[in-house]
C-alpha cells in the first residue's frame, strides 16, 4: 500500500474545501477555515517563539486576507503557496510594526512543506527537536537555539554565548547540517 505524502494530502484537502466554499458550500468553507486556522497557528508559532501573544492576531489577520482576496485565487494554482504568501506578508508586517528590522532578513521559507504539520503536532515536533539538539555539541546547539528557535540576532546570540559572531554563524550552519543527518537517521 502506497503511503500518501502528508503535504500533498493537506494541499488537496484544503484546495477541495476552498473551491467548494467558493462555489457556495458554506459548510465546506467553514471546515476550510477551521483546518487552515490550525495550520496557520503552527506556522506562526514556529516563527514567533518570542511573541506568543501575536500568534492568534496573525492567524485572524491571515484568515481575513484569505477571505478578502479569495476571488483573486487562481483555481489551478497550489492553494497552500497562495495562503503562505498571504501569511508571510502578515508576518513581515508584524516585524515592521515592531521595528525588528533584522528579522526581515531571516529566511521565512526554510521549508516547502509550509503547512505539513498542524498546531497539535507542534508539541511532538518540539520534543523530537529537543532530543536531536541534545546530541549536538554546545557550539552548535546554542547558536541554533538562540537564533533559530528564540529569534535572537547573531549579534545577540554571540553576546549571550560568549562566542564571536562568526562562530555563531558557523555553529548554526554546521549544526543544521548535523541535525539534518540526525533526522535522516531517525526516519
Amino acid at each position: 500500500m502506497a503511503r500518501i505524502d502528508p503535504v500533498i494530502a493537506t494541499e488537496q484537502e484544503l484546495h477541495d474545501l476552498f473551491l467548494a466554499g467558493l462555489d457556495g458550500d458554506a459548510v465546506a468553507y467553514h471546515r476550510f477555515l477551521q483546518r487552515l486556522s490550525a495550520l496557520l497557528r503552527g506556522y506562526f508559532r514556529r516563527r514567533l517563539l518570542q511573541l506568543p501573544d501575536e500568534i492568534e492576531d496573525l492567524v485572524q489577520e491571515t484568515l481575513l486576507a484569505v477571505h478578502a482576496k479569495r476571488q483573486s485565487y487562481r483555481r489551478g494554482e497550489p492553494l497552500t503557496a497562495w495562503v503562505h504568501a498571504l501569511a508571510r506578508y502578515k508576518l513581515v508586517d508584524l516585524w515592521r510594526q515592531r521595528g525588528r528590522r533584522e528579522a526581515l532578513h531571516d529566511p521565512l521559507d526554510e521549508d516547502l512543506a509550509v503547512f505539513a504539520t498542524a498546531d497539535h503536532e507542534a508539541g511532538e515536533v518540539r520534543r523530537d527537536l529537543g532530543r536531536l539538539l541534545e546530541r549536538l555539541p554546545a557550539n552548535q546547539r546554542l547558536p541554533i537555539l538562540h537564533t533559530k528557535l528564540e529569534g535572537l540576532s547573531v549579534e545577540e546570540a554571540a553576546r549571550l554565548t560568549g562566542m564571536s559572531e562568526s562562530a555563531v554563524k558557523v555553529g548554526v550552519h554546521r549544526g543544521l547540517k548535523a541535525l539534518a543527518r540526525l533526522w535522516k537517521e531517525m526516519t
